[in-house]
This record gives structure tokens, C-alpha cells and sequence, in this order.
């Protein structure tokens, strides 16, 4: 039977390496991994998950829970879970994904939670272990998030570089942490300027239904949207008006994660680093787990904007 040691003398490395390969490959270089890896790949060898656990008094087990419904779910937590489940994977950790409250349970080490609302934050904090939101909040609680107040800000201004002079934002109709960061994005990119502001449910159909009902639009407008499901409602009501897109109107979306494409004309949109934030949060949430304290609450990481038809080039 292949031991630690077995593996430790095939990569001509210390058992302790080997074991912070397996246990903490955060602490080792990607130079090391990669030959320790290679080496239990060669001899076959397992890491006894379970007799890891029981040392540490751990389940291996992350709850990642799901809180929005899921007909409405965006097709980014496709790339999110990826993300979680790469980095649990190089940890030995299991991920188990729970799509219903009802069913969160204290059979794990810790929670990676998406889809808060203020209503859950108070059963939240009584879970009574660690946990790291997907989300921006303003109650005190980890999290990781796109930094929505600069791209949305980033957006406008790029809307306004281009000429455009009437700018409308639409965003989503819930007073959360982060669709209020990316208002006062818009708005701080609009100082000194008249402000069109106007919360829709995240639904493109809705916001198809609202474009064409607008009165007639001052030339030279651009629509920056809360979302790339918003954006696309948008793009499909000004169509249907026979409104020359990017001339006359622009549209940016904010995600860009497969909704954009779905886009006649493609759409330019605030893209989000999904699978990165992924890995992020299960960082964090192992940070706790070690005993450690994080630096700040919260970590945002950068949305990049990509150039496409609804903007002009």
C-alpha cells in the first residue's frame, strides 16, 4: 500500500510537504504541487479523506446555498460553481449544493451563501458556523462581490465618452446592498447632470414592456442596465421601435455570462470575474476555518468591460 512517505521520496521532498500539498496547498508553491501531485498520480495514491476529517474534527463537507429561485437563477452560477468547486477540490473538500433554506443543515464545516436578502440575514448569523456571502452587505457579515459602485460608475462614463447625452439607468427592483452600490455608481458618474433612474423586476420581458412605453426618447440616449437580463429586454423593445442601435441608443448590460450573446445587436456589458470570485469565497471561508481573521469584511474584485455592437467602436 503507497504511504505519504512513498510519495515524499518519489518527489524527493519532506512528508510534511507532501502533507501541506494535501492539507494546506495554499502555503506551498505551484512548483511544489505540481510535482507532489505528480507523484501520487504515479503511485496511485489517495489521501485517506476520512481519517483527515476525524484528525481535524472536520466534515470536508461545504454547504453552498443557493437563496434566489431558480427560474430566475443567472446563468453565471454555472461559472460560480465551478469556481467553488475547483478550489474545494484542491482542498479535499466536498462541495453540497442546497437549493431550499428548509434544507440547510449543520452536516458541514461551513456555508458559501448567494442569493441573501435582508430578510435571511438574521437566520444567517444563527447558523452558528462559518460562513461567506456572495454578495455585498452591510451587516458585518464576509462576503465576496464585484466592486459594483466602480463599474457601474466605469459604465457611465464610458457611455459619456462615447457622446451619448441623455444616459438612463435601469436597475433591479431590490434596495440591497448591491444594487444600490451600482445607483450610486451611476449617479456619482452623472454629477452635475439630470439623473433617469428606473427599478424593474430582473426580468427581459419587463423591461421590453417598459422601453416600448417610454415616451419619445431624446436623441443621442444610452440605457446602462443593472443586469444583462434587463439589457436584453431593452435591446428587444428599441428593435421592435426601429431605434438605430449604437447611433441613436446604447445599451450596457452588467454579468457577461452567456445572456449578452443571446444579444441582436451583441451586446457590450460589465463582465464579471465569476469563477475567480468563486475561488475567492472558498478561500476566505478557509481563512475562517483556520482560525484566522480576515483582513476586511468584504474582498470586491474588478468587472471588465467588454466592447460590443450596442456601444459604438
Amino acid at each position: 500500500m503507497t504511504t505519504l512517505a512513498d510519495v515524499a521520496r518519489l518527489a524527493n521532498v519532506s512528508k510534511m510537504t507532501v502533507s501541506r500539498v494535501i492539507n494546506h496547498p495554499e502555503q506551498v508553491t505551484q512548483e511544489l504541487r505540481t510535482l507532489v501531485m505528480a507523484a501520487m498520480e504515479e503511485l496511485n495514491y489517495k489521501p485517506n479523506v476520512a481519517a483527515k476529517a476525524l484528525a481535524q474534527q472536520r466534515t470536508l463537507i461545504v454547504q453552498v446555498v443557493i437563496l434566489e429561485k431558480m427560474d430566475v437563477v443567472e446563468p453565471y452560477y454555472i461559472d460560480l460553481l465551478a469556481g467553488i468547486a475547483d478550489e474545494l477540490n484542491h482542498r479535499n473538500y466536498t462541495l453540497q449544493l442546497v437549493t431550499n433554506p428548509d434544507l440547510v443543515t449543520d452536516q458541514c464545516d461551513g456555508y458559501i451563501v448567494t442569493g441573501a436578502r435582508k430578510s435571511d440575514y438574521a437566520w444567517l448569523k444563527g447558523l452558528g458556523k462559518p460562513l461567506v456571502l456572495f454578495g455585498e452587505n452591510q451587516e458585518g457579515l464576509p462576503f465576496v462581490d464585484s466592486d459594483n459602485y466602480l463599474a457601474t460608475k466605469s459604465a457611465t462614463e464610458f457611455a459619456l465618452s462615447k457622446g451619448y447625452e441623455q444616459i438612463v439607468f435601469i436597475g433591479i427592483d431590490l434596495l440591497e446592498a448591491f444594487e444600490i452600490a451600482r445607483e450610486e455608481g451611476y449617479k456619482a458618474a452623472m454629477e452635475g447632470r439630470e439623473i433617469h433612474l428606473h427599478r424593474l423586476e430582473n426580468r427581459s420581458r419587463v423591461a421590453e414592456a417598459f422601453v416600448r412605453q417610454l415616451p419619445p426618447l431624446s436623441p443621442k440616449t444610452c440605457f446602462i442596465c443593472a443586469s444583462d437580463r434587463l439589457a436584453l429586454g431593452i435591446t428587444r423593445g428599441l428593435n421592435i421601435l426601429g431605434k438605430s442601435i449604437p447611433d441613436d441608443v446604447g445599451i450596457i448590460g452588467f454579468d457577461g455570462f452567456f445572456l449578452d450573446r443571446m444579444s441582436r445587436p451583441a451586446l457590450t456589458t460589465m463582465k464579471q470575474p465569476i469563477r475567480q470570485m468563486g475561488a475567492l469565497s472558498v478561500k476566505r471561508l478557509m481563512t475562517i476555518l483556520d482560525g484566522k481573521t480576515l483582513a476586511k469584511q468584504g474582498h470586491y474584485c474588478q468587472a471588465t468591460l467588454i466592447e460590443r455592437e450596442t456601444t459604438p467602436q
